[in-house]
């Protein structure tokens, strides 16, 4: 049996296998952040080809916690009622839904990709005042943005454990905390980010306290039997930022804090980053966390081919493999993977018939 078609056990639920769906920001929201038929295609599309665990792209647990106006939320009941058609497709194909629970702090706000400007967008179009550790806009371009206070500090972990709570509701088996790519926990982990002199600042245990306060609001809220991960930028790729020590001893407190699997990125934090991207750049950093802090791990970054991704496992570099841009050409590569892999995993709805 190939390593990347065994079953993962994850507390309460258990992964069919080792292909995750990588969240990927689609910026097609309805209004007021509602997830839309498009989005019951796109995340359906990849369960139906086989992928293990769907995770949702950035979901924002508060409106000003949007990247872009046509993020996706997670903030009312509206929002639950609009995800429970889509968790039960997902979970009907035998992959696990699972939410990517999201503030994009100072980088909120924004134009989506293929608008015509760039930068932040003003009140008059949609756009809002974001909040970060500071007073600091990450770009000329973007909006400045409101240095939040203890009190809005406890408002943040509060709304994601609200929110995580909604995700239940809305049939997700799964909640993952986005901690990466220089949204607002990343925000306050890196120095190069976070100024702060007051407790959420200064060493690294105070630029951490956030993101674990975040974690363990999430595990209390979800109860034990819901698995939590957390994507983390491992280092910035800037002399200076955060660095993958630093996120082996994140990730040993992110499980002592009920966090069950550390999903490896990076970068984000700076628009000065030097990142070496060429095919499983990321993977030894998802390697050093796994047997360094004794965690469970994921890795994502370039997995293309099959063999590539049997290897990370089969090698334990990684517990599992997230796909981004290849399940965007491809919807069916777990399937196709399978196949090269002579594996012979359990699809549901797939059959054979004689005629």
């Amino acid at each position: 049996m190939s390593a990347l078609f065994t079953p993962l056990a994850l507390r309460g639920v258990t992964l069919p296998n080792r292909v995750a769906m990588a969240p990927m920001c689609q910026y097609s929201a309805g209004p007021d952040g509602l997830p839309t038929d498009w989005h019951q295609t796109h995340l359906g599309s990849r369960a139906v080809g086989g992928a293990g665990l769907i995770v949702t792209e950035a979901t924002a647990v508060v409106p000003e916690g949007r990247i872009s106006p046509q993020d996706v939320g997670l903030w009312s009941g509206p929002h639950v009622d609009a995800w429970r058609p889509i968790t039960a497709f997902i979970a009907a194909q035998g992959a696990v839904p699972a939410v990517q629970l999201a503030h994009a702090g100072f980088k909120a706000a924004t134009y989506r990709p293929w608008a015509e400007r760039r930068g932040g967008v003003p009140d008059a179009e949609g756009g809002w005042t974001p909040v970060g550790p500071g007073a600091e806009p990450f770009l000329p371009d973007y909006r400045e943005p409101t240095a939040l206070d203890e009190a809005g500090i406890a408002g943040v972990v509060a709304a994601f454990a609200t929110a995580a709570g909604r995700a239940l509701d809305a049939g997700f088996a799964a909640v993952e905390i986005h901690a990466a790519h220089g949204y607002l926990l990343h925000e306050f982990l890196s120095p190069l980010t976070n100024h702060r002199t007051d407790g959420y600042g200064g060493d690294r245990a105070a630029r951490m306290r956030l993101t674990l306060e975040v974690a363990r609001a999430v595990r209390a809220t979800v109860g034990e039997s819901v698995p939590v991960l957390t994507r983390i930028s491992a280092t910035d790729w800037v002399d200076g930022g955060w660095a993958v020590e630093d996120s082996v001893v994140l990730a040993g407190e992110l499980a002592a804090a009920g966090v069950d699997l550390v999903d490896a990125s990076s970068g984000g934090a700076s628009a000065r980053a030097s990142i070496p991207v060429g095919p499983g750049y990321q993977v030894p950093l998802a390697a050093r966390i796994r047997r360094e802090a004794g965690v469970l791990t994921g890795a994502v970054g370039l997995i293309v081919e099959p063999a590539q991704a049997e290897e990370i496992v089969a090698g334990g570099e990684a517990d599992l493999v997230l796909l981004g841009r290849e399940l965007l050409r491809d919807p069916y590569w777990p399937r196709r993977a399978a196949g090269k892999l002579t594996a012979e995993p359990h699809w549901p709805h797939q059959y054979t018939r004689a005629f």
